[in-house]
């Protein structure tokens, strides 16, 4: 099947700029010699993009692409969405920086906009103080420091399968050097098992399985910690590892567990938040629980270096003891993107449109499990979906290969996919929240075409 023949992306009322920067060419000659190779790029054939406008992309040759994995699940509500575009371009051209050791009405007015949207805790103080940072990496940094200090206790546990950042201990949580260098295993860091029913390490299946996952923590922290756990962290719903979605009682037992043994409660909402699932706007909602801390980045302010920690009165006070100080966190310029996210969240009817489009998204990538081998699963919640490829459904085998394959066919149509999970086999949906119907049905129409051909190359 030729690509003239493949569905045709909807209908987009904006017109491009005509490029006139350096060639393609020329920026790949460039970064080539200029850049860090470990800066890495997606597709086998590099791809240029020069704008952007809300869930579309176009490349250098003003040919258009729908994203469908926002940036690394980074742009929320759209790329240069005008509301949150007019509110940088004001705050720039105003003050652009002053460091939080003065004073400047954005800080307040953002961090008084994200207490509003913490869950009320029943049993306990509300998560209503927030320290800014430049990125999830930081965030996750942050939560650990204050968790430390507060308990007491140094040792932390994350989850296998599992991504919380690049920095040296955020590292060290990623799941064994799974994602990240296995020399930056920081010490006092252990894993328990995640919720990924899909390869349940006991090869049991729920519910019979008793949640035993969820119960090896209470093993982990007695055995690997000596029961001196600072805090436990994990991803309601992992991004990097595949969206893996836990069965519901996962994290109401792992927080009983921890709590039991005097450790605080990490929720990291990097690319679960802002609501991305859908029926709630944090993805901590979905499982019931009440977090000891929050942190978050990537949308929370629509592509602006931002992150975020929210925390109790109690657990905030820790920060006070030492001076810690972050040059750019909470600077004017990201504190005005932050809260014109939060707004258009709010106004735009954002998370209902994630939790109905992601609806229709899901059902029809069930559709296609039914029709392709090559699907073994389909998980994820609102517009934070997975589908894991497989060359044998039996065993599960990944197949790399085809999910490589495939993601250059879906390019070549007009649609970018994200790729991920311990052997890179999951395509990774999480397009801007405003995308419409038609957009997922295109993205479906493209899928099924793609997924046929990669069926048919393989076995030939």
């Amino acid at each position: 099947m030729s690509s003239a023949t493949s569905p045709n992306l909807p209908i987009c009322d904006h017109t491009p700029t005509a490029y006139q920067g350096p060639s393609r060419d020329q920026v790949l000659a460039m970064r080539h010699q200029y850049v860090n190779p470990g800066v890495l790029t997606y597709y086998r054939d590099p791809l240029m993009i020069v704008e952007g406008n809300m869930q579309y992309l176009w490349d250098e040759t003003g040919k258009r692409y729908l994203d469908g994995f926002a940036g690394i699940v980074t742009v929320s509500v759209g790329h240069c969405h005008p509301h949150v575009a007019a509110a940088v371009k004001a705050q720039a051209g105003t003050l652009q920086h002053t460091t939080t050791i003065y004073l400047h009405p954005t800080i307040a007015q953002f961090a008084a906009k994200l207490a509003s949207k913490m869950p009320e805790n029943p049993n306990g103080d509300p998560l209503d103080k927030t320290y800014f940072t430049n990125s999830g990496s930081e965030a996750n940094e942050v939560a650990v420091l204050m968790s430390r200090e507060f308990t007491g206790n140094q040792d932390v546990v994350g989850l296998r399968n599992g991504y919380h950042g690049g920095t040296s201990v955020t590292m060290g949580l990623t799941s064994h050097g799974t994602w990240k260098f296995p020399t930056n295993q920081t010490a006092a860091i252990t894993h328990s098992h995640a919720g990924y029913c899909y390869r349940c390490p006991y090869d049991l299946e729920y519910p019979s399985c008793g949640l035993k996952c969820a119960h090896d923590i209470k093993n982990v922290i007695e055995y690997q910690t000596n029961g001196q756990i600072a805090c436990f962290i994990g991803e309601p719903v992992q991004g990097v590892g595949g969206a893996v979605v836990p069965p519901p009682e996962y994290f109401q037992i792992v927080y009983d567990i921890v709590r039991q043994h005097g450790g605080l409660c990490i929720a990291d909402e990097v690319q679960g938040g802002f609501g991305r699932t859908g029926k709630h706007y944090w993805s901590h909602q979905n499982w019931g629980v009440q977090p000891d801390i929050v942190t978050m980045a990537k949308g929370i302010g629509n592509g602006a270096p931002l992150g975020a920690v929210t925390t109790t009165t109690d657990v905030s006070q820790t920060m006070t003891n030492r001076i810690h100080f972050n040059t750019y966190g909470g600077n004017p310029v990201s504190m005005a993107s932050g809260l014109a996210t939060m707004e258009v969240i709010d106004a735009e009817g954002i998370q209902e449109n994630a939790d109905v489009v992601g609806g229709l998204l899901k059902d029809g990538l069930l559709d296609l499990q039914s029709k392709h081998e090559l699907i073994g699963d389909v998980r994820g919640l609102g517009l934070m979906l997975g589908v894991e490829l497989v060359t044998d459904r039996v065993s599960k085998e990944p197949a790399k290969t085809a999910a490589a394959d495939l993601m250059e066919l879906t390019k070549e149509r007009g649609l970018i996919l994200g790729k991920g999970g311990l052997h890179g086999n999951t395509l990774r949906i999480k397009p801007p929240m405003c995308i419409t119907k038609d957009d997922a049905q295109f993205m479906l129409a493209t899928l099924d075409e793609c997924l046929e051909i990669v069926s048919k190359n393989a076995s030939n």
